[in-house]
């Protein structure tokens, strides 16, 4: 925006600013990032689980089909990332595609950060279900150690050891293609009337893996009635993933309006 403080200006903020893309508030020390930002050096450990298909078809959004029975449960260790810094994420996501369209991904019905800027940005731009937990991941020996707490409760541990078989983002892809991620935007006017409802999808770039460790992985979830990641029941454990890799989070588009009709 023409009168961003952190550039030197102190003139008040105009209509024309408002009104700009990527304008957030407070204007003189917004909370929004404006795309691109990127996310460096960010360790991830994704744990694998085969759950019911009533139950993924669940929490599905019309017009929203499941392709799959599996949930990955990323739990992110996010160590340099512009504008937000150190971070804890856990992202989890189910298969889905859009019918009468090519769009195909994964859908988040639950997604816990341990930053406000990453909650903020999450639900205000692309719609994501965020909400502030603590996703933390650890080496505990031989074994590496993701879990997601909320409310003092550890709603999800997942577990993996450490190293084992070296492996390829290509035995997520196989489940469904997680890099492709879709979500509900619903936004209402102060009225209460429905502003936005949406289905966004967008994909990250400049991707780069700097190593990849399959093996097999455990998971444990316990009910919160606040973060109900317990409505995906394990049935099965399937391997899971420890990674290392470098991103940049991109504009997004709109691949459903609900109110254009």
């Amino acid at each position: 925006m023409s009168k961003d403080l952190r550039r030197g200006g102190l003139d008040r903020l105009t209509e024309e600013d408002i009104i700009q893309g990527g304008f957030s508030t407070p204007w003189d020390a917004p909370t929004i990032p404006h795309f691109p930002f990127a996310f460096r050096d960010i360790e991830v450990l994704t744990i694998v689980w085969r759950t019911s298909e009533a139950a993924v078809a669940r929490l599905l959004p019309p017009p929203l089909v499941p392709t799959s029975d599996v949930v990955l449960a990323h739990i992110y260790k996010m160590n340099d990332t512009e504008w937000l810094g150190p971070y804890g994420e856990s992202n989890v996501s189910i298969g889905c595609r859009l019918p009468g369209t090519e769009l195909a991904g994964s859908y988040s019905p639950y997604l816990f950060l341990s930053s406000e800027v990453g909650v903020s940005h999450g639900r205000e731009i692309h719609g994501q279900p965020k909400k502030l937990g603590h996703p933390k991941l650890e080496h505990r020996g031989d074994l590496v150690v993701g879990t997601v707490e909320r409310n003092g409760i550890d709603i999800l541990t997942g577990t993996m050891a450490y190293k084992q078989r070296r492996d390829s983002l290509d035995s997520l892809k196989a489940h469904f293609d997680f890099a492709e991620n879709i979500n509900l935007k619903a936004i209402d006017h102060i009225d209460g009337r429905p502003a936005i409802r949406q289905l966004t999808a967008r994909r990250l770039t400049d991707v780069v893996v700097h190593e990849c460790w399959g093996g097999p992985c455990t998971v444990e979830l316990r009910p919160n009635a606040q973060a109900p990641v317990h409505r995906l029941p394990v049935i099965d454990m399937l391997d899971g993933v420890h990674w290392r890799a470098d991103f940049t989070l991109v504009p997004g588009r709109i691949v459903h309006d609900y109110l254009a009709r």
